[in-house]
């Protein structure tokens, strides 16, 4: 997501112990799977041990996780380990109640703490704790949904304290786009005004999309050896509260959903190829399913909650993945180069809407202010569409899809901006090359690592 799934809104957190944008389909398109080039293979883990304890309660786990599915149709976001496992979940009547005591039942067979190592032993035994912590956290929620709290939400579903910040924060980046897009108007509508000129022909869509996740898997295989066979489908579809979404089915490949219920403005071709793709969701989904599951036997991977601290890593990664594969001022070359004659649109302005763009992405920690109050009970929808307008210049109809999204995925705002700036701090540390930094990523996207193991 820019991904994760549009189902009812159903969800939101209470206090627990424990504390990465049915629409209509338009048109499909499929790649065919290319075999990896001899690119750079992703750093060798560790060798790990079988583990027979440890193997029996991954598969609880992944029980657990499905029968939770039955209370929240927005939480398997992926699985493709055996199917009675998924056909006996289906049948099973426990309450959230219930499937919150068994994920604790399964906490207490774990150590009441997993020192930081290295190993991949050590690092699974954690993703399992801090994994469980989260479905028992979302099980409470499910059955007493009274009270809603975005930072506890944020603590015990994603494994990570995001930082509090202030509108007046802000300030300098609006007055700076209020520098470059100067006018009468509310910022907001001049923002819009501009963008408009650099949106996508409804009809040049499924060209100058096909063109940016070539490109995004052409810089990605040059760094990753990617799995034997991958492959994806792309769809566009409508009436979503997402812009795009990566439904992996397993043995590598993925549904790549774009929503083009609103506006495409041409630099969400790349932002979208990349985090849905290559580097992206697919990338992570099948390195971990080859790496993880088919080489390590650990079925927990089968399964994907969506609604827990792997997301973190999932969404920060795929918006860090962004820059990694187009570093610099590549992305707009690119951009001018082959997708604005593709999209029929003057490349003329590119440079300057870079610079607009940039400041905008300067404002996205403002938009957990905004679901913070939202979700805390502090503002009401109308006023959190208003806040969004003024202090992230989204346009009206953007802004209620923000509400909508926080509306169905709750403090899941957090794993796109404050996971991707983690991931980065991650990546680039002690990374002194390019080559360096793809390296340590894929590394991060081949391990059990989750926010609080980011550095084990």
């Amino acid at each position: 997501m820019d991904r994760r799934i549009g189902a009812a809104a159903v969800f939101l957190l209470a206090i627990f112990q424990f504390a990465c944008d049915g629409g209509t389909e338009k048109k499909t398109s499929e790649q065919q799977p290319v075999e990896a080039s001899g690119a750079e293979k992703s750093e060798v883990q560790p060798e790990s041990h079988s583990d027979a304890a440890l193997d029996a309660l991954a598969e609880q786990y992944v029980r657990l996780v499905l029968t939770l599915g039955n209370h929240d149709k927005s939480y398997v976001d992926a699985y493709y380990g055996p199917a009675p496992w998924k056909a006996e979940a289906a049948q099973d009547g426990a309450s959230p109640a219930e499937l919150a005591n068994r994920a604790e039942r399964l906490l207490a067979q774990l150590p009441d703490s997993v020192e930081p190592a290295g190993d991949l032993n050590t690092q699974r035994q954690h993703y399992l704790k801090t994994q469980l912590k989260a479905v028992a956290a979302h099980a409470h929620h499910i059955a007493d949904a009274g009270f809603r709290n975005f930072q506890k939400e944020a603590r015990a579903l994603y494994d990570t304290e995001p930082p509090v910040q202030q509108y007046a924060d802000f300030d300098p980046v609006l007055a700076a786009l209020n520098q470059a897009l100067p006018g009468d108007e509310p910022l907001h509508f001049r923002v819009q005004a501009f963008r408009e000129q650099y949106r996508i022909p409804e009809d040049k869509l499924d060209s100058v999309f096909k063109a940016a996740i070539d490109e995004c898997k052409k810089r990605t295989q040059a760094q990753i050896q990617l799995p034997k066979n991958e492959s994806f489908r792309l769809e566009y579809v409508q009436d979503k509260p997402w812009s795009g979404y990566n439904w992996y089915q397993g043995k590598a490949h993925s549904l790549i959903q774009i929503n083009s219920g609103l506006p495409i403005h041409i630099d969400r071709a790349v932002d979208l190829g990349c985090h849905e793709g290559y580097p992206g969701h697919h990338t992570y989904n099948a390195l971990l399913e080859e790496k993880l599951v088919n080489d390590q036997g650990w079925v927990e991977y089968s399964v994907y909650p969506l609604f827990s601290p792997q997301s973190l890593i999932a969404e920060g990664s795929a918006n860090y993945g962004i820059e990694l594969a187009f570093p610099g001022d590549e992305k707009t070359r690119f951009e001018k180069e082959t997708l604005y004659p593709l999209a029929g649109l003057d490349p003329a302005g590119a440079e300057k809407y870079q610079q607009v763009l940039d400041l905008l992405a300067q404002l996205k920690f403002a938009e957990n202010i905004v679901a913070r109050e939202y979700i805390d009970g502090d503002i009401d929808r109308d006023e959190a569409i208003e806040r969004f307008q003024k202090y992230t210049a989204m346009s009206p109809e953007k802004a209620a899809q923000r509400v909508q999204f926080v509306d169905t995925y709750g403090a899941y705002v957090i794993n796109y901006n404050w996971g991707k700036q983690l991931v980065k701090e991650y990546v680039e540390q002690g990374a002194e090359s390019h080559g360096e930094r793809w390296q340590k990523f894929s590394r991060l996207l081949s391990s059990p690592r989750l926010p609080s193991s980011l550095n084990w």
